[in-house]
């Protein structure tokens, strides 16, 4: 029996990133044709953190020590703040009507041990977030995939799946999406051979850390510090030696990994670094990394989005040190880079609402396909609609109307 067409619905889409600068919102509208899900984007915001939320999250995260009462008043902060931006979703990008959120919240720790995750802690309690804009929440949505023993990440492999199994079939090579935040994550989508997604690596976690150390920035703004440097050999040996690199897949990684401490211990007892050449190098880092997963997987399509897009010296670098494939941003397909994870989440959520699992195990490392999420409701009982029943197979991308 073949999958129903549903009705649409309007979903907000909510999420902090591992750097921590705030919330990304996306509006989007989503339905089912057939096995195709046809996403709508509406629109994204980004919403800065208030200055004293976003200081003490950094504050709490490892290694630094964090109490229960702290971590109860970053629930509440990051729950404020994400219902806060919701509302603004949903009057500015919505048009004031929407149906549900869906919120990743703020990950502030992922729980690896022996190279399996054994719990992830995402804050922002929901319970704002359905108080203030009267709406169901669809929340929490990693647990579900841990508990399954995944690793309850990368959930852009769902994403990237629907959306780029036709262009690795119209080019006949496989096709990479590169996501650019604190870490680096790539989807490797290859016509008949399940989906690989993993993080490589960082991408601007040591950027970010090394710019501020230096310039008192949060970031190297326009990678202007890297562009000046060179790279240091020395130093990059040093970084690329990790074991986190040449790990196999599934695999997740996070900020509490590369920290400040791992860029001190890289830098112990080698002749002083310049501001320009540490940026360089760390840039350099990234590229390798990302690369070396590309050309392992024989990609010949990347496609990148978020933050560190926007860094000319990173793409640069990428471009160069994998000069074998095409480069483009998600916006080049009509997906908005900016806000492609805030869409993700919208669609994880929807997926959650329609009954159909949100995960992909090869990318995940789940034992099986498993429906994400808890849901909170919101000003009235909650009515979920029939399950559509069914396969999800793609994702379209259409244009808004007007």
């Amino acid at each position: 029996m073949g999958m129903r067409t549903s009705h649409g619905y309007r979903v907000i889409g909510l999420i902090s990133g591992t750097s921590i600068d705030g919330i990304d919102v996306a509006a989007a509208d989503l339905r089912a044709e057939d096995g195709t899900v046809v996403l709508t984007p509406l629109g994204e915001l980004d919403v800065p953190y208030p200055e004293p939320l976003r200081e003490a999250l950094l504050a709490a995260l490892p290694p630094n020590p964090c109490s229960a009462g702290e971590l109860t008043r970053l629930d509440t902060g990051v729950g404020q703040a994400f219902a806060d931006a919701a509302l603004r979703g949903a009057e500015e990008l919505a048009g004031g009507r929407a149906d549900f959120v869906a919120s990743l919240g703020q990950t502030v720790f992922h729980w690896v041990e022996g190279g399996h995750v054994r719990g992830t802690l995402q804050l922002g309690q929901p319970a704002w977030i359905a108080e203030r804009t009267g709406l169901p929440v669809c929340a929490d949505l990693r647990a579900r995939d841990v508990a399954a023993g995944g690793h309850g990440a990368p959930l852009a492999s769902t994403l990237d799946r629907l959306w780029l199994r036709g262009l690795a079939e119209d080019t006949g090579r496989p096709v990479a999406a590169l996501n650019l935040g604190g870490i680096a994550n790539i989807t490797v989508v290859a016509e008949g051979t399940p989906v690989i997604a993993y993080d490589t690596g960082p991408a601007n976690a040591l950027l970010d850390l090394a710019a501020h150390r230096v310039t008192g920035q949060r970031s190297d703004v326009g990678g202007r510090l890297a562009l000046s440097g060179s790279v240091r050999a020395d130093l990059l040996v040093r970084l690329s030696a990790d074991p986190y690199f040449a790990a196999g897949p599934p695999k997740s990684t996070g900020k509490e990994h590369f920290t400040a401490g791992y860029l001190d211990a890289a830098l112990a007892g080698l002749a002083p670094v310049e501001p320009g050449d540490l940026l360089a190098t760390l840039t350099e880092l990234t590229a390798v990394t990302v690369a070396d997963q590309c050309r392992h997987h024989g990609v010949g399509t990347v496609i990148a989005s978020g933050g560190g897009v926007r860094n000319p010296a990173l793409m640069a670098a990428l471009a160069r040190t994998l000069p074998t494939a095409v480069w483009k941003t998600s916006d080049d397909l009509g997906l908005p880079g900016d806000g492609k994870e805030a869409y993700l989440t919208a669609l994880l959520g929807w997926l959650t609402w329609c009954g159909v699992p949100g995960t992909v195990p090869s990318a995940t490392g789940a034992r099986g396909p498993r429906l994400l999420g808890a849901l909170v409701p919101g000003a009235g009982p909650l009515i979920l609609p029939a399950p559509l029943g069914g396969a999800v197979t793609r994702l379209r991308v259409a244009e808004k109307a007007g």
